[in-house]
């Protein structure tokens, strides 16, 4: 097979990085993706025993860890079916010619007279040659993919519904997040976090403190405090203490929360045209225009962000649910002036966020508190409102677009122009380190703004700015500002969620204002057949456009991820009466080759559930000098009596390579929603989240 490699085999060629096989007969599969409730683990044993032709039970996909497991950078993009499930194929493809050819040579014959059956190496007769344990020993997996010798065909690609590898541990309540480690002798810390954004410390009561029952000892360096302690609510307890005894500085001021478009769009920023092409929307026979806006968001992790870890024989052991263990490793390495290779980190499941919340800070707080007590576990916990006040949110954005069509329906130009924040602070993806406990001990900078992926990683403030349509002027200007008052990074889709959600509300906005319907309005402007396929297929299940009560709407709305990824279309069914409630959500998706049905529809609803969550709830609260959205209450979430019947389909491509399905419903979920409430009042709503008080502001300015 003369195949390029898969990306992340040139960077982690050898095949026993990524593959052993025990005397037993196990297969330990490690991989550089990491499990976060998608189902990676799943997929990728899936994948494995398929290639391997053994059973799927004798595949052990172990969890990340630096010292052992192939790097392949974040867990995040939807690319983990992408990168890690190519590369695992071609791995495991190439292991399993190894030992054919080692089965060969024990039985004397020509490699091409060996078959494999169910995990057996046998003659063309059926005889038993032998196993992979059988062969383990005759078999040096230490050796490198791509080997011209080895005539290696992948199996031909199936998709079925393995069960998931992680949820008997889950639904019977064993052991298995981060939360739930102990070890012996592991001590309690918590952080005390500063009362305002920017504050330093003026005063502690360290030593009454100190003095409180069980209390091992209390930390300060600069703006970094934390009490640690022999038991947990120990701990809990001298924090609270020393919180209230403390004194901090005023902070900085934070921007006015009730008008942050005023403050996007003044505030010091880099511009970036993306694309410029002289477009000219006032030319056009019908013109619309609108002003997009989306408030900060957070991940709103049900459980928050833990950590543990032991600083011993001059290296140091972290535990996180990371979703960059590695690159948190060589942050964390930097941070404390440690080698690479003295810092490894252990993957631990722990709260979903898809995408950057608090589990690389807690990390950071849990080494560098290990590092001042060698030899003894540290375990860090954040509350819930540590984790509401102190987690990098997904950046505020507002954008303008002014488009135009013509007679014959054809859109001809398109102007978009955004303003937003970075949407990537993680560790190692900024030019400084980007840990919160870094950045507060004395002598310390403060943590830079938020930057962006760029292009060939699909963007950030920008994915999705383009639109996917056939446009023939076209012209996308990002501004991304230089100044973080809030803390800002990466959130499920990027800014993928706001710029689909601005385009495909204008595209509805140009069909009504030609008088066409909008299904009819993309399709003619849409020349992709796999993205006129998901559209038709959702409009056929939805039974598009159909009727609808006084007081309901139904929406539709398209995207492309990243304008190279999944399809994705949705129909949005809504009732607007005293707020806006989404009855239902259907779904067609198209994500290439599908490897698990079940893990894909999964995805795909659970991104539509939480982008519906956001659309009709989430929004960040902050005065002029601190987050005050701390608790449930503050930063309600959809509860389940609020979610939607959601109906996912999905269009196996199964000769096409897989495009990723986590991040697919974001943006067009929202927007069909959106879509669905303009078609339900005849007032468009510009502004989310779309709660009472915006749909009444949009009525008003109507007015």
């Amino acid at each position: 097979m003369t195949a390029e490699l898969p990306p992340s085999l040139v960077a982690n060629p050898w095949i026993s990085t990524w593959l052993t096989v025990t005397d037993d007969g196990t297969v330990v599969l490690r991989a550089g993706k990491v499990e976060i409730g998608q189902g990676i683990l799943t997929a990728l044993t899936q994948i494995a025993a398929h290639e391997l032709d053994v059973a799927p039970e004798t595949v052990r996909a172990d969890a990340t860890n630096t010292a052992e497991s192939p790097d392949e950078g974040l867990t995040a993009g939807s690319l983990s079916i992408a990168f890690s499930g190519a590369a695992v194929r071609r791995v495991c493809a190439e292991a399993r010619e190894l030992y054919r050819r080692a089965a060969a040579q024990k039985a004397g014959l020509d490699i091409d007279d060996v078959r494999l059956a169910s995990g057996v190496f046998v003659t063309p007769d059926g005889s038993r040659i032998g196993s992979y344990a059988d062969l383990a020993g005759d078999v040096d997996l230490h050796v490198q993919v791509g080997d011209p010798s080895l005539e290696v065909e992948l199996a031909a690609p199936t998709s079925k519904d393995l069960a998931r590898v992680d949820l008997p541990d889950k639904v019977f309540g064993r052991a298995r997040f981060i939360h739930d480690l102990e070890f012996p002798g592991m001590v309690h810390a918590r952080v005390v976090h500063p009362p305002r954004i920017g504050a330093h410390l003026r005063r502690a009561a360290l030593d009454d403190v100190s003095a409180m029952p069980g209390v091992e000892t209390v930390i300060c360096d600069g703006d970094f405090v934390a009490v640690v302690a022999r038991r947990e609510g120990q701990a809990t307890s001298a924090a609270a203490t020393l919180a209230t005894t403390a004194t901090w500085s005023a902070g900085i001021e934070l921007p006015d929360v009730d008008d942050l478009p005023r403050w996007l769009r003044t505030a010091k920023a880099h511009t970036h045209r993306i694309r410029s092409d002289g477009a000219l929307p006032d030319g056009g026979s019908v013109v619309v225009e609108g002003t997009f806006v989306r408030p900060f968001l957070a991940h709103a992790s049900i459980g928050p962000s833990c950590a543990i870890a032991v600083f011993e024989g001059g290296r140091l052991h972290v535990w996180s649910h990371s979703q960059g263990v590695f690159s948190l490793g060589r942050a964390i390495a930097a941070a404390l002036d440690l080698a690479v290779d003295e810092v490894v980190v252990q993957h631990v499941e722990g709260p979903g966020s898809y995408g950057h919340n608090a589990a690389d800070d807690v990390a950071m707080d849990a080494a560098l508190l290990a590092t001042m007590l060698p030899g003894t576990p540290v375990r860090v916990q954040w509350s819930r409102a540590d984790e509401f006040a102190w987690e990098p949110f997904g950046p505020a954005m507002v954008a303008d677009v002014r488009a135009s069509v013509d007679d014959g329906g054809t859109i001809t130009d398109w102007s978009y122009e955004l303003w937003t924040n970075g949407h990537t602070g993680r560790p190692g993806y900024a030019p400084a380190n980007t840990l919160l406990a870094e950045a507060r001990r004395a002598g310390a900078d403060m943590l830079p703004p938020a930057v962006d992926p760029p292009a060939a990683r699909g963007h950030g403030s920008a994915r999705n700015a383009e639109p996917y349509y056939d446009i023939a002027r076209l012209d996308v200007t990002v501004h991304r500002l230089l100044t973080m008052p809030v803390r800002t990074s990466s959130l499920r889709s990027l800014g993928s969620h706001l710029n689909t959600f601005a385009t495909e509300s204008v595209i509805d906005e140009l069909a009504l204002a030609a008088g066409r319907d909008p299904l009819e309005l993309r399709l003619a402007n849409l020349s992709d057949p796999r993205a006129r396929e998901v559209l038709t297929t959702v409009a056929d299940i939805a039974g598009w456009p159909g009727a609808v009560p006084d007081g309901h709407g139904r929406g539709i709305a398209f995207c492309r991820y990243k304008n190279r990824g999944s399809y994705c279309a949705v129909v949005a069914d809504v009732a607007a009466t005293d707020q806006l409630y989404v009855s239902r959500l259907t779904i067609v998706a198209d994500v290439g080759r599908v490897v698990n049905a079940d893990g894909v529809r999964n995805q795909l609803e659970g991104g539509a559930i939480q982008a519906a969550s956001w659309s009709l709830l989430e929004q960040v609260r902050f005065d002029r000098h601190s987050v005050t959205s701390t608790d449930w209450e503050s930063y309600p979430i959809l509860r389940f009596s609020q979610v939607p019947a959601v109906d996912v389909h999905v269009l196996d491509r199964r000769d096409e390579p897989p495009l990723g399905a986590g991040e697919a419903t974001q943006g067009p979920v929202t927007a069909a929603i959106g879509n669905a409430l303009a078609a339900a009042l005849g007032v468009r709503v510009y502004t989310l989240p779309f709660t009472p008080e915006n749909i009444v502001a949009a009525i008003d300015a109507l007015a």
